[in-house]
């Protein structure tokens, strides 16, 4: 039995789950989302990943940067790594897709917040 805190909402449930034969059997869960979230922590964990990147501008030398969906856990390292090579050298609009498609996820990298630089560029 694997013990569990679940994240999809606010209630923060205290989570049970264990496999007998084929069927994953879940307690704890306020909600069916709490079920799903066990569940797929078992089979295929995901998660959002938030960080920033370099720029060229010393009046914004960092960019904050978030995936637009979830990626495998075994993913976040090298996506890690992979921002750590990324240097921004033209002004960027929130939304804006900073890396698509890093290791065949399926999601993006966006910038999180307009650029603003001195001088209106």
């Amino acid at each position: 039995m694997k013990k569990l805190t679940c994240i999809v909402c606010p209630n923060g449930c205290q989570l049970s789950i264990e496999k007998d034969k084929e069927e994953w059997i879940v307690t704890g869960h306020l909600c069916p989302r709490g079920k799903d979230f066990a569940i797929n922590e078992m089979i295929n964990p995901k998660r959002s990943i938030c960080s920033t990147v370099q720029t060229t501008y010393k009046d914004v030398p960092r960019l904050p940067v978030r995936t637009d969906g979830e990626i495998p856990i075994e993913d976040i390292f090298p996506l890690m790594k992979l921002l750590s090579t990324v240097v921004i050298d033209h002004p960027v609009h929130n939304g804006e897709v900073i890396i698509e498609n890093p290791f065949n996820t399926g999601v993006n990298v966006i910038a999180t917040s307009d650029m603003y630089l001195k001088g209106g560029v």
